[in-house]
């Protein structure tokens, strides 16, 4: 799988997005930059820093606002050894939390759960931020950075979190509004923090948009974030963008076909890449839980991509699409021009898939009267055979006489007729 090494600076957002930025705050936007820099100070070497080496109260400058999850007894709910104070006043917790299903389900600790298991994915630090009302009914805008740790050098058990937020005093937002893309990339913010602050730390973390505070709900539903990849990108990051932006179809409930094209081209390239890391691949459909299929290849990639508890039939057109696009020969990076150039778009691929699986109906028979009535006479001297004896064919002519037009080269035949004959 791939290290932070491979995959950083390979995952960007374009988009607009100075507004929530500047709402966060400049010099809480560095309190991540430097987090991450304390991270990457704690590698020494290794792909992850030790959770042995670290002590998530030691750091004065962001320790109330951290938190570490502990993934040793399983992933679907991790332990909280450590919540920072100004956490858990956020999030009004007073006395001891084991773990993330203690926390109030609509306090910021509860929100992580939309982020994390990229982090596992991706095994390289995330960012994030999204908007959302808490347990107060107050609209909270939040920012973090998560970033793994591990105790063996290899599996990611620990994730350790630093997080600010503000309350969006102006910001109308519904208790029951759907959680929409993010616009704003921090990458950018934190490339500019890091410039400014002479930092040497290394790249740049894995930065990837869930939720967003600044999306017009009333823009075109098409209208969303382009994500990119570079040619460095490794299989995971590949995996991730693809599932961002099935993310945003869902959101859109596969109502914008623009979305859903973007999600099957993104779709698409990881199949592309999974051929080519074969090891990788199958990693990540162990991890997953997935079964690789050889007669439909594309099932687990959009089982992958889209979840294993999406809508069976969905799966099963997008496989289908996808594999119409590997059938002919659609290259890496074109299958968005290749669905929106079919008349029909995703149907068409469907029922071109469908088509060139069933089986070709088998021709008519030909009755062998209609051949042999046309075939030319052949005289005895001219036989191609040189057997003692033959066995051959006659056709009777329109003067009432049988002449030979074909040999027939069967043994079995010949023995039964030798036998027939005495």
């Amino acid at each position: 799988m791939d290290s932070l090494s491979t995959h950083s600076n390979a995952f960007t957002v374009d988009g607009p997005g100075d507004d929530f930025s500047a709402m966060i705050g400049v010099d809480e936007r560095r309190m991540h930059v430097r987090a991450y820099n304390y991270w990457v100070s704690l590698l020494e070497g290794r792909d992850f820093p030790s959770i042995e080496d670290f002590e998530p109260d030691s750091v004065a400058d962001f320790a109330p606002h951290s938190v570490l999850l502990d993934f040793t007894a399983g992933r679907d709910n991790p332990a909280t050894p450590y919540i920072g104070s100004a956490i858990r006043g956020e999030c009004g917790l007073s006395g001891e939390v084991g773990a993330i299903s203690d926390v109030p389900s609509r306090s910021l600790l509860s929100r992580l759960t939309d982020h994390y298991l990229q982090i596992i994915a991706n095994r390289a630090p995330i960012g994030f931020e999204a908007e959302f009302v808490n347990q107060r009914g107050a609209s909270i805008c939040y920012r973090g950075i998560l970033m793994p740790l591990s105790s063996d050098g290899d599996t990611i058990d620990f994730i350790y979190g630093v997080i600010n937020w503000k309350e969006a005093a102006e910001t109308a937002v519904a208790t029951d509004q759907p959680i929409v893309p993010a616009l704003a990339p921090l990458k950018l913010a934190a490339e500019a923090a890091l410039a400014e602050e002479g930092s040497a730390a290394g790249p740049v973390p894995h930065l990837s948009w869930q939720d967003g505070p600044l999306h017009d709900a009333a823009a075109d539903p098409d209208d969303e974030l382009t994500l990119s990849l570079d040619d460095e990108a490794g299989l995971a990051d590949r995996l991730s963008a693809a599932r961002d932006s099935a993310e945003v179809c869902k959101q859109h409930d596969g109502r914008s076909r623009a979305a859903l094209y973007r999600a099957l081209a993104m779709a698409y390239d990881f199949a592309v890449a999974a051929r080519r890391a074969t090891a990788d691949y199958a990693e990540i459909l162990e991890d997953a839980g997935v079964k690789a299929q050889a007669r439909a290849p594309m099932t687990p990639i959009v089982k992958l991509v889209f979840g294993i508890d999406y809508d069976k039939t969905r799966l099963t057109e997008f496989a289908a699409a996808l594999s119409f696009a590997e059938r002919c020969g659609v290259d890496f990076g074109a299958f968005l021009a290749f669905i929106e150039g079919q008349p029909g778009g995703l149907k068409a691929l469907v029922a071109g898939e469908r088509t060139a699986r069933r089986p070709a109906s088998a021709p008519e028979p030909v009755d062998p009267r209609l051949v042999l009535r046309g075939r030319p006479a052949m005289a005895l001297a001219d036989l191609p055979t040189n057997e003692e004896y033959a066995l051959v064919l006659t056709r009777r002519n329109a003067a009432g006489v049988h002449e030979i037009v074909s040999v027939v080269s069967d043994d079995t035949l010949l023995e039964r007729a030798l036998r027939r004959s005495v």
